[in-house]
């Protein structure tokens, strides 16, 4: 008996060697993991044509061969790890704006108004929430027809596709034939639209109305926001791309070949030149440059530091839109460059001061957190970390030598660390993604088809002028952008007596005043 049953397990390893050997001699199939090439991504509807009204418009039901020899690929389906992924980055994000960003902004204005920060960050965030749903989404992320190369069409308006819901539609990854649900897509965006707004309010703090923060949290978006990140990551998606490669569809900054993985211009940059804006139109605080205006609680301010950088690989690792090694990849460059800004700008204070700072040490880690941003994906973690260790140089002399030198009130200097460190990571973006660098590089998905497999792709030749002279323009095009409109905004509210508080209410703080209530109550 024991014979017969030796026989059949030799019998069944045998066959199972023949099984795995082959295995093993067959060629390889890997799934194609691309760097991605722009933040955004195009949802699939359910009837709606290649490249039609939506983001990456292939059809649900209707999956058409991408060519005469090629098999018709399977309907598109969402991968459950990446949109598992995905949900996870969303809420990260959200912890960075609350409590996150709200504590690091509270912890450095002073006492008296403290609750009139918390309340503003929080205010601009629900308010960005519902807009994002009503019109947001669908400005910055569909086809905008005639005017697509800079804002997008209201086909997603109130989150409906053609008068039913989201329930069937998909969104691209940077993958060909991988996808996530719409609604998922939706929700990791709306984050971003919140706490682009949310940053400005850095550099209106301690001396604007409440009605002022409101009402911008409303035009702001719509006239700004919207527009550049649809210019910026509007894009038909990897399959429409490599099924339709001469004839894009993308916003004005794609289609130069700007690079940003997860928002240097559409959220730091953005955020940082509007911030400059609101606080020369405000002018600066009573008393400002005639006292001393201390933070009233570095404590607060790391423990938000902390929440930032916690949210923020949501925020960076997230934007690649799948569980693959480049989600790896960003997250390892977040914390390799912020812990070499961090580094960096406290031995710049340590050699130029004497002491090195906590309020240094927290400053760094943000301005390494917004270099990174545009080049998480495509830096490799030794050039990550030169940019974290330029960076705080960049902004220190920013935020102390060139602030001083013009006079102007950025409170929490939103625009020497967002928008500067923003301009120092979009720059470098172009250099730390060559491979020779030990960069990601660049996927060229209009080759994705040249073989008949839409799965392998070929590799963007790298070109120094030409990548960096594209990074260059879609930094201008940004400062341009929203400088100029959000100078126009402020300038109205100002005009209108809606803007700045009142003096004796910014002698008092704004807490009382504005909320009848104040953060602490000893």
């Amino acid at each position: 008996m024991w014979d017969k049953v030796r026989r059949r397990a030799a019998l069944l390893a045998c066959a199972l060697a023949l099984v795995t050997s082959g295995a093993l001699l067959a060629p390889n199939a890997h799934a194609q993991e691309p760097a991605p090439v722009a933040e955004a991504v195009q949802p699939v509807a359910d009837a709606a044509p290649a490249l039609g009204e939506g983001l990456a418009m292939l059809a649900v039901e209707e999956a058409t061969p991408t060519s005469a020899e090629a098999e018709p690929p399977p309907a598109p389906a969402a991968d459950k790890a990446d949109t598992t992924w995905m949900m996870i980055s969303t809420v990260l994000v959200l912890v960075m704006i609350l409590p996150g960003l709200a504590l690091f902004y509270g912890g450095l204005v002073r006492t008296k108004n403290m609750l009139s920060v918390l309340m503003q960050v929080s205010t601009v965030t629900v308010i960005g929430m519902i807009m994002w749903a009503l019109v947001g989404y669908s400005l910055t992320f569909t086809d905008g027809g005639d005017l697509n190369a800079y804002i997008g069409g209201a086909s997603r308006f109130f989150l409906l596709d053609n008068g039913t819901d989201l329930a069937d539609n998909l969104a691209a990854t940077f993958s060909t034939g991988v996808y996530i649900p719409e609604i998922v897509f939706v929700c990791f965006q709306m984050t971003f639209a919140c706490i682009t707004a949310a940053l400005v309010l850095g550099g209106l703090a301690e001396r604007v109305k409440f009605i002022g923060i409101v009402l911008f949290a409303i035009a702001w978006p719509l006239l700004v926001y919207y527009p550049i990140a649809h210019m910026v990551w509007f894009w038909p998606g990897p399959d429409a791309v490599a099924n339709n490669p001469t004839d894009i569809r993308a916003g004005y900054v794609w289609a130069k070949g700007a690079l940003d993985f997860a928002g240097g211009t559409v959220v730091h940059i953005n955020a940082g030149i509007a911030a400059l804006m609101g606080a020369l139109v405000l002018g600066p605080r009573h008393g400002y440059d005639r006292k001393p205006i201390a933070p009233h609680s570095l404590t607060m301010t790391l423990i938000g530091t902390g929440l930032l950088w916690f949210g923020w690989f949501g925020f960076n690792a997230g934007s690649n839109l799948e569980a693959n090694y480049y989600a790896g990849l960003a997250m390892a460059n977040t914390f390799l460059a912020t812990a070499a800004a961090g580094f960096s700008w406290m031995l710049v204070e340590w050699l130029t001061k004497g002491k090195p700072s906590l309020l240094g040490m927290c400053s760094g880690i943000v301005a390494g957190l917004v270099a990174v941003t545009p080049a998480a994906g495509f830096a490799g973690p030794i050039g990550a970390m030169a940019l974290g260790l330029l960076v705080s140089p960049v902004c220190i002399f920013f935020v102390s030598f060139v602030k001083s030198l013009l006079g102007y009130d950025d409170t929490l200097d939103v625009f020497g660390i967002h928008c500067i460190g923003g301009i120092v990571g979009a720059l470098a973006t172009g250099i730390v993604v060559n491979p020779a660098l030990g960069g990601a590089g660049i996927v060229d998905y209009t080759t994705c088809l040249k073989d008949g497999d839409i799965s392998t792709c070929d590799a963007l030749p790298y070109d120094l002028i030409t990548q960096m002279t594209a990074q260059g323009a879609g930094v201008l095009v940004t400062l341009l952008w929203s400088g100029g409109i959000s100078l126009v905004i402020f300038g109205v509210l100002r005009v209108t007596g809606l803007l700045r508080a009142p003096v004796e209410h910014e002698e008092e703080g704004l807490d009382l005043p504005g909320h009848g209530e104040v953060a602490y109550n000893m």
